[in-house]
């Protein structure tokens, strides 16, 4: 398997990012040099792609980094629908592939360092693989969600900024994955619940639909999730509602109360007041910063 380690700081800086859907016979283009890394995270169907002469077929719930200074390309058409997340980013220092992982090295300890060690940056690797099968595929998912939603924010420093904290906390699912660990019951757990509430968010769900639908608990189900994602599914559910609401509130002009409905809430008044409690402004207002100039 090829690794690629990146020397850290300075951090990997983020770029652009976007999702794509492929109908049957769709691929990918060829580029050559294209001086960026590009992250490919597949959520549904398969990308046929090589780099130079190694060929990948990359389903759901695997990931491919191709790499800026080689000759990618399609090997096939899709066979069927295929969702895939992109994201391109670059290192501002140094980098370079290999076969092996670089031994872990064991901390010196604080008090044996000299009066320069305390002051200086050290440099680290940061080793990602270039292929991958994701150990948790709906975390890495969410967050490439949350950074293409701030997408129409960019021009604002802060949305810029949390975008690039967003990029790191992807970089670091992607190198835990390196991990042989194997994924433990309850994070199998919450993670299957996640995706359950990600693709019904616009249904009505009860913690009790939620547990009969995954054949667990619903107090089982709510341990998992929070010890996986630090909410309740309840909560995880209303900030994901909340997320696709500001997309429809940037994308289109349908009044408030349709989009309450799209998102999975019965009353208007109450997606307002859920809206403002977790943004901090109004959903009319919201759309407004986008409206103007």
């Amino acid at each position: 398997m090829e690794w690629l380690e990146f020397t850290v700081p300075p951090l990997l800086q983020y770029i652009a990012s976007g999702h794509t859907e492929f109908s049957v016979g769709d691929r990918h283009m060829s580029r050559r040099n294209i001086r960026v890394f590009d992250l490919l995270v597949v959520t549904q169907g398969c990308l046929y792609m090589g780099e130079e002469e190694r060929q990948y077929e990359v389903s759901a719930g695997n990931a491919l980094i191709l790499r800026p200074d080689c000759h990618h390309y399609a090997t096939d058409g899709c066979k069927e629908r295929t969702d895939y997340y992109w994201l391109h980013f670059q290192p501002s220092g140094s980098w370079h592939a290999t076969e092996t992982i670089p031994p872990l090295q064991a901390p010196i300890p604080y008090d044996t360092w000299s009066e320069s060690q305390k002051f200086d940056t050290s440099a680290f690797p940061l080793v990602l693989p270039q292929y991958t099968k994701l150990a948790q595929p709906g975390k890495l998912e969410e967050i490439l969600d949350r950074i293409i939603a701030l997408g129409p924010e960019a021009h604002l420093n802060a949305s810029r900024f949390r975008q690039q904290i967003l990029l790191q906390e992807a970089l670091n699912l992607l190198s835990a994955s390196i991990e042989s660990q194997l994924s433990t019951p309850a994070s199998a757990c919450a993670e299957q619940a996640a995706a359950f509430l990600r693709c019904h968010y616009r249904e009505e769900i009860t913690a009790q639909a939620l547990g009969e639908s995954l054949n667990f608990h619903p107090v089982y189900v709510a341990r998992c999730m929070k010890r996986e994602y630090g909410q309740s599914p309840m909560d995880y559910l209303l900030r994901y509602r909340i997320e696709q609401s500001k997309l429809l509130l940037m994308q289109t002009d349908y009044p408030i109360a349709r989009i309450a409905e799209e998102v999975g809430f019965n009353q208007a008044p109450y997606f307002s007041s859920c809206f403002l409690k977790t943004e901090g402004i109004s959903p009319r207002q919201y759309r407004q910063r986008f409206s103007q100039g």
